[in-house]
């Protein structure tokens, strides 16, 4: 079982940065698949970015490629996601997320374990 804790939301200005970082507890972190998903009022949680186990494979949602870059440190059980370039639609809860599936990861529904989630807001 994974615990995870997010850090570093916060408010930003339109074309500013943010960093996330997400702690995670256990000894099996580093065999998760790790990703990142937002949810901004009433819409559907978004898979923003993910990571593979070793950290090699990224992806990202269309929305985000080229401003965000996910990244893991399995030695100190931590991910993060630098967010530059922000625009207010970038403005949500973002959720740390692990888990074991390596495909279909678009659907919160293959993902095991979540953090509480971070505001970010982005002002234009």
């Amino acid at each position: 079982q994974v615990q995870l804790v997010e850090s570093g939301g916060g408010l930003a200005q339109a074309g500013g940065s943010l960093r996330l970082s997400c702690a995670g507890s256990g000894r099996t972190f580093s065999t998760y698949v790790m990703g990142w998903f937002r949810q901004a009022p009433g819409q559907e949680r978004e898979l923003v970015a993910h990571i593979s186990t070793s950290g090699t494979i990224t992806d990202y949602a269309r929305s985000v490629k080229g401003r965000f870059t996910i990244s893991r440190d399995n030695a100190k059980n931590t991910m993060s996601l630098q967010m530059n370039s922000l625009k207010p639609e970038d403005t949500a809860v973002y959720y740390c997320t692990a888990g074991v599936y390596r495909t279909a990861l678009g659907s919160p529904q293959r993902w095991s374990y979540w953090g509480q989630g971070t505001q970010v807001t982005v002002s234009s």
